[in-house]
Order: structure tokens, then C-alpha cells, then sequence
């Protein structure tokens, strides 16, 4: 496959209720942090040669958060890309922190998320952070209507301050996004989904009625070898990778999908953005879907 293909071949997408429109092809930046995501980069120059090259391939979706790193993510997306294309949407994460041995924590205390969107404005140096991605996930002692109805609360409140322009829902239910829907409007959702861990395929259609994204995590995550032999087996016929077969079978399941692959290599990050242009063919597809299935 030809290692120029820029991420407009994946079509585009306009995020409800704004003027945000971006590819559906764009770039996680996770990876830019160090193992783990957490610390350093190894080689924090090839991270920046990644970042510039995301946009010259046509990336205008970038995904992070202060807690990748900490921090580390933001600073070099600030360090090397401000000031910001005009088409550049930033998409942040909030309600959690690392520990210094790298442990994810949540917290979704009001005071909490109003100082993680500050830094995030901070670090990205800009004003407003145009989507703000709320991270839930299971909160021991609370049932979903507890445990989130005070968080979205704060967001709402940041939104009519201006500090963020949007926001999205990370690691919820279908019951969750309801309940937030009821206090502000939602215009992404970041949850894990790929070939294999397919429980989101009816949230995935309902938001798509709405118009409303749906963003993957884990594309490649908890595949079996007899499964990955299966995405092994298309790939080859279409002279992909897997990982670009996986990619282009997000794409092509809604057009709510948007992508957002990350890399700190500039070789694997041409090849994530390459799937952009693979088409599955219906026989493939029905292959693929299969793989969800298999015992």
C-alpha cells in the first residue's frame, strides 16, 4: 500500500450541534508518553516528527489528556504544533491522575475536574478546550445516577464558562449517556471497542441515529490466536496488516466512527493513516464480523 495516503480518505465527520468538523481518521497521542504512558518519551524528537507529520498527512483530530505522562502528552503537542492550525481540534480527557508509580486513579470531584480543564488550557496554551471528554468507569459505593450526575454537573458549568466548547462521555453505559444527555449535550463517546469486544454495537447505532461519535479505544485489544489468525487471513488477501484491516473495519462499521490509532514512530503512524483507503469487501466483512463469535 502506498505509505502517502493522507486521512481525508476516511471522510468526515461534523460533531453535533458545532462547527467542529474533522476526519474521521485522527491520532491518539497516548503513545507519545513514555512506557506505560507514563514518564519521558524515549526519543521525545521522533514524537515531535510524528506530530507534524500527523498533520501534514492530513490528522486534524488530535486525542490526549494531562494524564498521559503525566502531562507529557500536552506539553509536546503545545511545544511543537502552537500556535494551532485553525482546523486543529484538540479533544481532552479528565477525571482521573497518575500516582508516581504510574497507577491510574479517578476523581470526579467538582474542584478536581475544574483544575484538570485549567492545566489542560495551560499546557495546550489556548482558552478553551474544544471537546472535553468526561472519564467515568465503575465508581465503587455509587450507582450510575450518583456517580455521574455531579460530575456532568461541573462540565456543564465549565461550558457555560467557556472553558470548554464541548463535551463527550469516556467509559460509560448506555444508561450513563442517557443521564448526562439530561444535563448537557453529548457529542462523543470514547469507550472500548473493536473486532473482538463488540458489547457497544447497540449504543453504537443509537448514537449514530443522533449523530453523535463514537470514538474506540483498543482497536487490536484481547484478541484470541484463532481470531487473530482469522484478521490475519483477510489481511493477507488485500496486502495489509492486520492492524490496518482492523482500523478500516471501524471505519467502515458506522459513519459515527472516528479512529484515532497512536503512535510515537513516523513509519507506523503512515501505516495507521493508510487504512484511511482500504476498502473490505462484503465477503471480508462477513468474515470479520464472524471473529466476535467464534468460540
Amino acid at each position: 500500500m502506498s505509505h502517502s495516503t493522507p486521512a481525508s480518505a476516511a471522510g468526515r465527520f461534523t460533531f453535533p450541534g458545532s462547527d467542529l468538523s474533522v476526519n474521521r481518521m485522527g491520532f491518539g497521542a497516548m503513545q507519545l508518553a513514555g512506557p506505560h504512558v507514563f514518564g519521558e518519551p524515549k526519543d521525545p524528537e521522533e514524537c515531535r516528527a510524528v506530530l507534524k507529520e500527523a498533520l501534514a498527512l492530513g490528522i486534524d483530530h488530535i486525542d490526549t489528556s494531562d494524564f498521559y505522562g503525566p502531562y507529557v502528552t500536552n506539553r509536546l503537542i503545545a511545544e511543537t504544533l502552537h500556535p494551532y492550525a485553525e482546523n486543529l481540534v484538540l479533544v481532552s480527557k479528565i477525571g482521573g491522575w497518575r500516582d508516581d508509580q504510574g497507577g491510574w486513579n479517578m476523581n470526579h470531584a467538582p474542584d478536581f475536574l475544574r483544575k484538570s480543564v485549567e492545566d489542560n488550557l495551560l499546557r495546550l496554551k489556548i482558552d478553551q478546550v474544544p471537546i472535553v471528554n468526561l472519564r467515568m468507569g465503575s465508581v465503587a459505593g455509587f450507582s450510575e445516577d450518583a456517580a455521574l450526575l455531579e460530575p456532568m454537573r461541573t462540565m456543564r458549568q465549565l461550558q457555560e464558562e467557556g472553558l470548554i466548547g464541548h463535551i463527550g462521555l469516556s467509559t460509560v453505559t448506555q444508561a450513563q449517556i442517557q443521564i448526562a444527555q439530561d444535563i448537557a449535550p453529548v457529542v462523543c463517546v470514547q469507550n472500548h471497542y473493536n473486532l473482538v469486544h463488540r458489547d457497544d454495537d447497540a449504543m453504537i447505532d443509537s448514537l449514530a441515529e443522533q449523530g453523535i461519535a463514537y470514538v474506540p479505544y483498543f482497536p487490536l485489544g484481547g484478541f484470541a490466536p484463532y481470531q487473530s489468525q482469522a484478521l490475519d487471513e483477510v489481511a493477507a488477501e488485500l496486502g495489509a496488516s492486520a492492524q490496518q484491516v482492523a482500523l478500516a473495519w471501524l471505519l467502515q462499521r458506522s459513519p459515527n466512527m472516528l479512529v484515532i490509532p497512536g503512535t510515537s514512530k513516523r513509519a507506523h503512524l503512515k501505516d495507521n493513516i493508510d487504512a484511511a483507503a482500504l476498502t473490505l469487501g462484503e465477503d471480508q466483512l462477513k468474515r470479520l464480523n464472524a471473529i466476535a463469535s467464534m468460540a
